[in-house]
């Protein structure tokens, strides 16, 4: 089973989950801002993955924040993230114990061929 948490609006997140759905890959989609237990997760996250690769640095959300919130991106990033779900870089994918961020060619690869 694969978890995507995403937006559902995300066209990438959208990519993603026909991408898997065509693969026949049994995916179960969460909503980052209504559904998903950030708290939770953003740590297990974060315990994987570098921090610069989970921050969207490139979003809306985060050109929206101060120099301060900013400086917050690497010293208490779980925090940020939780405080602003749409910081995270889409789609998070949990699949088994591996989590993968974005949907880059490699990523596409690995679950959809695996």
């Amino acid at each position: 089973m694969i978890t995507l948490y995403g937006l559902k609006n995300c066209d990438t997140c959208k990519k993603a989950l026909k991408a898997l759905a065509d693969a026949g890959r049994e995916t179960r989609f969460v909503d980052i801002r209504a559904e998903a237990d950030l708290a939770d997760r953003v740590p297990v996250w974060l315990a994987k993955i570098e921090s610069k690769r989970l921050v969207n640095t490139r979003s809306t959300t985060w050109r929206g924040l101060d120099d301060e919130q900013r400086v917050r991106a690497e010293t208490d990033t779980a925090a940020l993230l939780i405080e602003h779900p749409t910081l995270i870089k889409r789609p998070v994918i949990e699949a088994g114990s591996d989590i993968w961020v974005g949907w880059t060619k490699a990523v596409e690869a690995a679950l959809v061929q695996a």
